[in-house]
């Protein structure tokens, strides 16, 4: 053995001096696109609900169970794939779960009742559940340790695209009736053969099954001058669910928990019923899909801004001014009483919570040892997908109940409020290896 190969190195320090490649651009795109497709997914039938319910004879009601119903399926899917992942490996569960979705979501467009869709909705949302566990974790795993906060939160940039993909096919797509749109969507699932041909197993996640020789490779694909060393990992035994509560991280996972279901709450309440709440306001719905798309444009810088200040700031900072941002933000899109001062307050909430949202997704992931990653992440993402599930139908009955937006509003923004407060006690990782 020469001296390089006979030194041992935690696998995290082979991040350290790795440089940011073209390779690491390849395994962006894919994933980039990935995380584009489920925010399609999640967002699609939203701006075409008006000629779902009219087809399907179902009202408010009705609607808000289709589309919770991707999310009901994801629950059980995320806490089913993210041990999954962490036993058989990130890219295969990418690559199985994106094209079980693609499926499964084409199987829907056919469905000729309320019920059949409902029932592959949700199938569709346990499949797609895979590759959106994984999908940031993933990422993590595969980015230099000084560059990984930054092209992290890019890739977040995902989601305001996907809205930008789901209001585009409503306005080109939807007077074709939403199976186009469905679809559409279905051959999205295609995407996983390049998921499968551009990007690499983790090398943690090599490592920690004992793989050294393949650890290698992979690092020696994304240029770090050690991936000739022999690499120790924290456990090398797979994590299991329980594990997350134990010492130190049961802290950490039941802030993290309660984080996720009142962020995204507070997101995702906005968000279903904003053309709604919108046209209680007086515009029309062409005016609140216009409404709906300059949002979703705004919340790119936002990404952007939160991506150079997470490197230089810490998540932690970054993501609490961020938050508190967004709040003031609410209460003014809340308590306007012009078109302005909606559109302002709407910007100015669409800019930081997306922004924060980019810098969640990457300190969500940071939290747990290799063994436990996929697990962890799956567990909060089950977390946001229950507030996903609840969510829309609790801001349905408060519209129905004639609450009115303004009170709706404060409500919505009353979780925002709460992020901030349970994101105190969680630690700083920037700049920290990963185990």
């Amino acid at each position: 053995m020469t001296a390089t190969q006979a030194r041992t190195l935690p696998i995290g320090a082979a991040f350290d001096r790795m440089p940011f490649t073209r390779r690491h651009v390849l395994i962006a795109l894919a994933l980039f696109v990935a995380f584009v497709i489920e925010s399609w997914e999640q967002l699609a039938l939203v701006y075409v609900s008006g000629d779902l319910g009219a087809q399907l004879g179902i009202g408010e009601a009705g609607i808000g169970v289709v589309l919770s119903a991707v999310a009901f399926g994801m629950i059980p899917g995320v806490l089913v794939w993210g041990p999954v992942a962490d036993r058989i490996g990130r890219r295969p569960t990418a690559f199985w779960s994106l094209l079980a979705y693609g499926v499964l979501a084409l199987a829907s467009a056919f469905a000729t009742g309320a019920e059949a869709l409902v029932a592959l909705r949700v199938a569709s949302g346990l499949a797609l559940a895979g590759v959106y566990t994984i999908t940031f974790p993933f990422f993590l795993e595969l980015l230099p340790t000084r560059h990984r906060g930054r092209a992290a939160v890019y890739l977040s940039i995902g989601w305001p695209i996907g809205m930008l993909a789901a209001i585009g096919a409503s306005v080109l797509l939807g007077d074709l009736g939403w199976h186009v749109v469905v679809i559409a969507s279905a051959v999205a699932g295609l995407w996983a053969f390049a998921v499968r041909a551009w990007v690499p197993e983790s090398p943690y996640w090599l490592a920690a099954r004992g793989r050294q020789e393949e650890a290698r490779a992979v690092l020696r694909e994304l240029g770090s001058p050690d991936a000739d060393a022999t690499f120790t990992v924290a456990s090398e035994r797979v994590g299991r669910p329980l594990d997350l509560f134990k010492g130190g991280l049961g802290r950490i996972t039941l802030a993290m928990l309660a984080l996720n279901f009142v962020f995204n709450w507070g997101y995702w309440g906005l968000q279903t019923w904003l053309p709604t709440l919108l046209q209680e306001r007086g515009l029309t719905l062409s005016a609140s899909l216009g409404f709906a798309a300059l949002s979703a444009l705004m919340m790119i810088p936002g990404y952007v801004s939160a991506s150079w200040l997470t490197g230089r700031y810490g998540r932690k900072k970054v993501f609490l001014v961020y938050v508190v941002a967004a709040a003031l933000g609410g209460l003014w899109f809340a308590t306007a009483s012009s078109t302005t001062g909606l559109y302002l307050g709407n910007f100015v909430l669409s800019f930081f919570s997306l922004g924060a949202w980019g810098v969640w997704n990457t300190w969500n992931g940071e939290f747990y040892p290799t063994a436990l990653r996929g697990t962890g992440y799956s567990w909060a993402t089950a977390a946001q997908l229950v507030a996903t599930t609840v969510a829309p139908s609790a801001v349905g009955a408060l519209l129905a109940g004639a609450t009115g937006f303004t009170a709706t509003m404060l409500i919505i923004n009353a979780f925002m409020v709460a992020t901030a407060l349970l994101a105190l006690p969680l630690p700083e990782t920037e700049g920290r290896e990963l185990e």
